[in-house]
Order: structure tokens, then sequence, then C-alpha cells
């Protein structure tokens, strides 16, 4: 249930006649600060529409659609309601997308079956990618890897390494340290980007872009990661 106490960004109460933040507004029951939830947490947000479900893929993938980055057996972590994926699908690649919430998942395969498209959607830890099955020459990350802790955020690149073959991709979208404010997921340095790709992975650019939101395009600072498995 929505909390009813209006509350600031570090989820005190907000003073009575105390200004609201600037910046995009707050879905009702949206935590202020994004961290790892249960799976029905995140299920709970898809009775609505989450701030990062656009309805479209990011600007910064739909770049890499176009400059042919995206290519081979796809992998998208946490997915989402599929966006990602179905571009991929409508290159004619194989694709598969991953997510802990069963409600993203469910609109995802709605989302294919309207568009005529084929792909596989998963109810899955991406902690674990280990029963996806094969390996994946690109795995697109849109929102993922800041939100994760770094005990999980070591376990997800075990795992992701386990998956992408010599030669296989990497394509990171997160928010970046130049956005201002605390709302939102933890911002990512390129220093920490750098350095958690450091053993069996090469960073081959990380090029400042902007993020779009359910509330405006071009709405969040971030920094979109090519990073390439050795």
């Amino acid at each position: 249930m929505p909390d009813p106490v209006d509350r600031t960004e570090q989820g005190t109460p907000r003073p009575e006649g105390a200004p609201q933040p600037q910046g995009a507004p707050r879905l009702e029951g949206t935590p202020p600060v994004l961290r790892p939830r249960r799976p029905e947490d995140f299920d709970q947000m898809y009775q609505g529409t989450p701030p990062w479900e656009t309805g479209r893929p990011q600007s910064a993938f739909l770049a890499l659609a176009e400059a042919g980055a995206i290519r081979g057996r796809v992998l998208d972590v946490g997915c989402g309601t599929g966006e990602h994926v179905l571009l991929a699908a409508s290159l004619g690649l194989e694709a598969t997308g991953i997510d802990l919430a069963a409600a993203a998942i469910e609109r995802a395969r709605q989302k294919a079956a309207q568009r005529g498209l084929q792909a596989r959607f998963v109810v899955g830890n991406v902690l674990d990618l280990s029963g996806l099955g094969g390996r994946f020459d690109t795995v697109l990350d849109s929102g993922l890897f800041h939100v994760l802790e770094d005990d999980d955020r070591r376990a997800f690149l075990d795992g992701l390494g386990a998956v992408v073959p010599p030669g296989g991709r990497y394509f990171l979208l997160c928010f970046s340290d130049r956005q201002p404010g605390e709302l939102g997921p933890r911002r990512i340095t390129q220093d920490e980007l750098r350095a958690a790709f450091s053993d069996g992975w090469r960073v081959d650019s990380i090029e400042p872009v902007m993020i779009d939101t359910v509330f405006q395009r071009a709405a969040v600072h971030a920094w979109l990661a090519a990073i390439t498995r050795t």
C-alpha cells in the first residue's frame, strides 16, 4: 500500500509547507532511491508504469542497432517489458530477456505477440544466468547494473562472464555521476566501471548519453559503456 506520508528523498516526513524537490515527478508508491527489492515489490511497481518503462527503446540502444553493433545471440538483462529484446528480434536476431518481475515478463510476451515477433522471455534472477542455456554474443543492460549493491554486482559479473564468450560484447547504460540530486538509483563513475571490468573484460568506450524516462526524453545523465569479453 502506498505510504500516505509525503517524504523527502531521504525518506523522512516532509515538513508541512516545505517545497517539493525539483525534477521529474515520482510515481505514487515508488521509493525515491532505487535499490534491489523483493520480486513482489517489482511486480507491484508494474501494476502501474515505472519511470523506466517508456514504451520504446532507449535512444542510445537505437543508435547501437542502427550502427550494426547488436548482433548474434542477444540477451537483455533486467529486460522489463522487453523493448530492447524486441528491438533485437526486429533485426532478425535470436533474442532473450530475463527479469525478476513476472508482471513485466507477461507484458513483454504480450508485446511480442502483438508485434508478430519471436523472442524468449524468462522470469528469473540476473544473479544466476546459468539456467538460460548457451552463450550470448551481445548483452544489453539498460538500468540494471546501477541498482546492484556491491556483493550482487560481483555475483552478476561472475555469471555474466560465464555466458559471454571471448569477443562477446556487453553494452551498459547506467546513471552517471554527472546526474545531480539523489532521486533514483546510485550514480556510477567511469572509474567504477573500469575497475569492475578490469579482469576478463576490456572497456572499449564510455560515452556520455542521456536516458529517457516515462516523464520526458533525455531526462537523465548516463554512461553508455561498450565492453568486450577477453
